[in-house]
């Protein structure tokens, strides 16, 4: 009982000091999911406190400048002008705060397992600096049970605090959509999960500041869960439509055209597109954080690893069609002039995780082909941890299209000209739908 009183009185203060705005809101981590989110909480009236291991983040914050393609300078300036907002890697920092949210990478290993190396380490780092009354929330897409198992015994052991007493754990799975013109951070529904009603509600009255509807689940495991289930059901579905695209190509049909259709119906369909391989942070990635966890129980995920089967193959296909369609105009891939357009894993954004037109890319040039490539989002190849071009965006005009020998359409930008491109492309490999597949010079892949 006299636990259950002290946490009581934790979150009243807490929820009290959130409800006037007096508490220092920290985001670990300040990339495409911790710098919405930090500004989004600096413009609403809090105090920010941004920590990134990236001294190049930080010094860019304080120039006033964006990294994220996706955020102008404005923004970034706006929220350096407030007063109210510091950027620095000194984790000790995080002692000033009351809610600290971590929002760092989750990626596999070469293996396909979890790498929760980013969440242990930075944990360790946070541990010393927790205090009494502090709420903590994990944000990184995980498998069901990292909260618990993973996260609050290192603060316990690194801060000499007892969680659910001295402070709160929590989980919320981020839900960015980067590049989607519809939502953003303060519209997309926010899921919360704790250990303790109490910490929930804690979660639940930050949250709600800044964002309309926070959707609250019984136990962190049910949110960690959340989150992967609507990257597996994005995954799966894709790779049906993938898998389709195959068959339909064989047999002269266009995929896109059926699914177009298809979508016509009021009920029972949902389309999902093909494309050249799934990229991001997300659906390539947290499916298989599902996958490791389930072998612990003893079951087997079918339907998820024949999905991540379907979709990693198709880099391969496209290549195929590339070699193809070459092949008909007399012209060996080797040597063939290649330009890619659109390198970032979705349109209209810079983001290049797990992009699948860089591994494109890398095929083509293993069996040969003289590679090049044009993206207004992305106008010099990034350093990557497994891939390395020497390459910076070409300019797309007229004269660079008559001179490649296949244009190939990774990533459908908005921004590119598709009437020029149809126009002076001799020949175009389009594995997104977005030419009319009756063009004499347009092979769908």
């Amino acid at each position: 009982m006299e636990q259950a009183s002290k946490l009581a009185d934790v979150s009243r203060q807490f929820i009290d000091r959130i409800n006037k705005k007096e508490s220092l809101v920290a985001i670990v981590g300040l990339g495409y999911v911790g710098l919405p989110l930090i500004m989004g909480f600096n413009k609403i009236g809090f105090s920010t406190l941004g920590i990134d291991i990236d001294e190049d983040k930080i010094n860019s914050l304080a120039d006033r400048k964006s990294y994220i393609a996706h955020f102008s300078d404005d923004g970034i300036a706006e929220m350096v002008d407030t007063g109210r907002f510091v950027a620095s890697t000194d984790f000790s920092r995080l002692k000033e705060a009351d809610a600290i949210l971590l929002c760092v990478p989750t990626p596999l290993s070469k293996h396909h397992e979890p790498d929760l190396s980013y969440v242990t380490d930075t944990t360790k780092a946070i541990a010393p600096y927790v205090r009494k009354g502090q709420l903590i929330i994990l944000e990184s897409t995980t498998y069901p049970g990292t909260t618990r198992e993973v996260l609050q015994p290192i603060l316990e052991e690194g801060s000499g605090l007892v969680a659910d007493e001295d402070f709160i754990v929590a989980y919320s799975p981020e839900r960015e959509d980067l590049g989607n013109p519809d939502f953003d951070t303060a519209t997309i529904a926010k899921v919360v999960g704790a250990t303790t009603s109490q910490g929930l509600d804690m979660a639940t009255a930050l949250y709600e500041t800044l964002i309309g509807k926070v959707v609250k689940v019984s136990t962190p495991e049910t949110a960690e869960a959340v989150k992967l289930t609507e990257n597996i059901f994005r995954a799966v579905n894709i790779a049906l439509v993938n898998e389709l695209k195959m068959i339909y190509d064989d047999m002269g049909i266009d995929v896109w055209e059926v699914i177009d259709a298809a979508a016509t119906k009021p009920f029972g369909f949902m389309p999902f597109y093909p494309g050249p391989g799934l990229g991001g942070h997300c659906i390539p990635i947290d499916p298989f954080y599902l996958t490791w966890k389930a072998r612990e129980y003893d079951h087997q995920t079918r339907f998820i690893e024949l999905a991540g089967e379907i979709n990693a193959s198709m880099p391969d296909f496209v290549v195929h069609k590339v070699m193809l369609a070459l092949n008909e105009r007399g012209k060996a891939l080797k040597g063939a002039r290649v330009l890619v357009l659109g390198i970032a894993y979705k349109k209209n954004i810079d983001d290049m995780r797990e992009s699948p037109a860089v591994v494109i890319m890398e095929k083509l040039r293993d069996l040969g082909a003289r590679i090049s490539y044009s993206d207004p989002h992305v106008l010099v190849f990034p350093k990557m941890r497994r891939h390395h071009f020497d390459l910076k965006s070409k300019k797309l005009t007229p004269q660079v299209l008559r001179e490649s020998d296949c244009v190939l359409l990774a990533t459908d930008h908005d921004a590119f000209d598709y009437d020029m491109i149809a126009q002076h492309a001799p020949l175009i490999v389009d594995t997104r739908g977005r030419f009319s597949a009756t063009v004499e010079n347009v092979i769908k892949a």
